[in-house]
């Protein structure tokens, strides 16, 4: 008995070999290979992409620091020696008995609550790594503290060894490993299960960009490196490795990746001429003030430009992907269209992108920077001069800096993939011999395998 064959549409999308998949979604990443390029194209992305990742790879062998260089500990924030403790013991306690300077119960500022009562609470804790294991001390915890612990609680101590001995450790934080750890074993399982094969290439390019910023960025900067150049080289190593890792050695990849790399220099240029032009030093955190001292060599301003480029990456390599294979599928869909029309619609794509990327990249710093945004409400110097302020100043520098790198890369990329599909010839010669006739044998070899 003969199979029924159902109608199928007489689109470009029915051509055989290799092809991009025919339908786009949401950010138009395809999930299909794309159409390869003429060998003549290919040959003109290797004369640009290929001296480049060179000049990366030189980059990361002259400037490689060998690990973070060796300094005395400060003992202060978190430049101090560490050890492993555990909760094992809590009595509460009166507080003046105990020696605490008392609670005063005096009303806050606007009216609000009065500070906290009660007794206060006498934890013991007990060392559980180093040569002290075994070791109690006594830790006095106020009824008003914002951590409070309880028994068996896994804590992080500061240990100095040169202080009294009945001084040497104090808790410094709680340790956050098992759920840390889970959260992350939920977000690599939430990848693998969604993104399949391309998922678990996302995650070893993610671990991969991890070293790259742990094992070279990071001790490159504290060996007195050049930050905004030590960030360049190591951004485009990121670049080059997590863009060809989750989306192939293609030509598509190539395009995202000479925009986003376009869009990186734009960020650079704009972040060095504001940050002078503002007179922003960097030096705004108590952390920035610690690395300073303990390294003097290190140019915080360009610390601050590393900072920028680096933070910008992510959501480049986003924008730039989208927007290309936007380009490709169009073409998929419309083989005759001119890179006018293309670009076009590419544009009216990117443009809805530009609104939501912009608005996650502003959210993200403003999240990050929360603390900050509250000066908005508090300050009575009045909003213009807070925003002026070099400490809330140096965000919204970054902020703007990297949003406009933002919107500059759908244009340039939209019209660089738009000139790469239009100026092959590979492809509509192809599509021009599997015409009709073509597309019909296929669907007659179709309904002879259904019988």
């Amino acid at each position: 008995m003969r199979g029924v064959t159902p109608t199928e549409p007489q689109t470009p999308t029915d051509l055989p070999g290799p092809r991009s998949h025919g339908h786009s979604h949401g950010h138009s990443h395809s999930h299909g290979p794309p159409t390869p390029v003429s060998a003549h194209l290919r040959k003109v992305i290797a004369a640009v992409l290929i001296p480049f990742a060179v000049a990366v790879l030189a980059g990361l062998v002259v400037m490689w620091p060998g690990g973070a260089p060796p300094h005395k500990h400060s003992g202060l924030g978190l430049d101090q020696q560490t050890r492993s403790g555990r909760v094992v013991k809590i009595e509460e306690i009166d507080c003046a008995k105990a020696g605490a300077t008392p609670q005063q119960q005096s009303p806050q500022p606007g009216g609000g609550p009065p500070a906290a009562q009660g007794p206060c609470e006498k934890s013991e804790i007990e060392v559980t790594s180093g040569p002290d294991k075994g070791r109690t001390f006594t830790e006095l915890v106020q009824p008003s503290a914002s951590r409070h612990y309880t028994v068996g609680q896994e804590v992080v101590l500061a240990y100095a060894p040169k202080a009294p001995k009945n001084l040497q450790y104090a808790v410094t934080d709680v340790d956050r490993t098992l759920p840390m750890a889970l959260l992350a074993g939920l977000f690599a399982l939430a990848v693998v299960v969604v993104g399949r094969l391309r998922g678990v290439f996302a995650l070893v390019a993610l671990v991969v960009s991890f070293g790259v910023l742990t094992l070279f960025i990071l001790p490159a900067i504290l060996h007195g490196s050049d930050p905004l150049l030590v960030a360049v080289v190591g951004g485009s190593a990121i670049m080059l490795i997590a863009l060809y890792m989750c989306h192939g050695l293609n030509a598509r990849t190539s395009v995202a990746v000479v925009g986003t790399l376009t869009s990186l220099m734009l960020i650079g240029l704009l972040g060095a001429l504001f940050t002078q032009w503002a007179h922003l030093t960097g030096d705004t955190d108590d952390q920035t003030g610690l690395v300073h001292g303990l390294y003097p060599e290190i140019e915080i301003r360009g610390l601050l430009l590393a900072g920028i480029i680096i933070g910008s990456l992510g959501v480049l390599d986003d924008v730039t992907v989208t927007q290309t294979s936007a380009v490709w599928e169009l073409k998929e869909a419309d083989p005759a269209a001119s890179w006018r029309k293309l670009y076009g619609s590419g544009m009216r794509i990117g443009r809805d992108h530009i609104a939501s990327v912009v608005n996650t990249l502003v959210m993200a710093y403003a999240g990050a920077s929360l603390p900050l945004m509250l000066l908005f409400s508090i300050a009575d110097s009045g909003i213009g001069r807070v925003a002026t302020s070099e400490i809330v100043a140096e965000e919204i520098v970054r902020t703007l800096v990297g949003s406009i790198g933002l919107v500059a890369s759908v244009p340039v990329t939209t019209a660089l993939a738009a000139l790469v599909v239009s100026a092959d010839r590979h492809n509509t010669k192809t599509r021009a011999k599997s015409g009709p006739r073509a597309r019909g044998a296929s669907r007659g070899g179709r309904r002879r395998r259904a019988k």
